[in-house]
């Protein structure tokens, strides 16, 4: 089950290798009609740009087009925050997975007719978090 320890995110943990893990949260994303319109692999950018070297962590840039369609008539600005990102990592050996919080994040946003896409989208990302690590026992 997701729980909140940053306060920005939804976060959890499995014992799903990192690789099972970012294939786990891709199908659920597609289940819940996100696509991954980015991805950015911070290790491997890290690597090459700084010589740094770090466990693994992937950014994926999320996108449901008809709840970003209904918030950006919203709020044109709103493609600021977007796209919604997903993240998958490894830190001593335990692969964590976040979502932003898309409730958290749209309040700061001065407009009420945001709520229900903002609660739309944080029930979307915690049921991705809660079926990949619910699969892992299915894997």
């Amino acid at each position: 089950m997701p729980h909140a320890d940053t306060g920005y995110t939804l976060s959890t943990t499995t014992d799903l290798s990192f690789a099972d893990a970012v294939a786990r949260v891709r199908e659920e994303l597609a289940r819940e009609g996100f696509g991954v319109l980015c991805e950015i692999d911070v290790r491997a950018t890290l690597e090459a740009k700084l010589g740094v070297e770090r466990e693994p962590y992937l950014i994926l840039g999320a996108c449901n087009p008809a709840l970003a369609h209904g918030a950006l008539e919203a709020e044109i600005e709103l493609g600021a925050l977007l796209p919604c990102n997903v993240v998958v990592y490894e830190r001593q050996g335990r692969t964590h997975i976040a979502a932003v919080d898309a409730e958290r994040l749209l309040s700061i946003v001065a407009n009420d007719a945001l709520a229900e896409t903002a609660r739309e989208v944080r029930r979307r990302l915690e049921a991705v978090l809660e079926r990949a690590v619910r699969s892992e026992a299915a894997a």
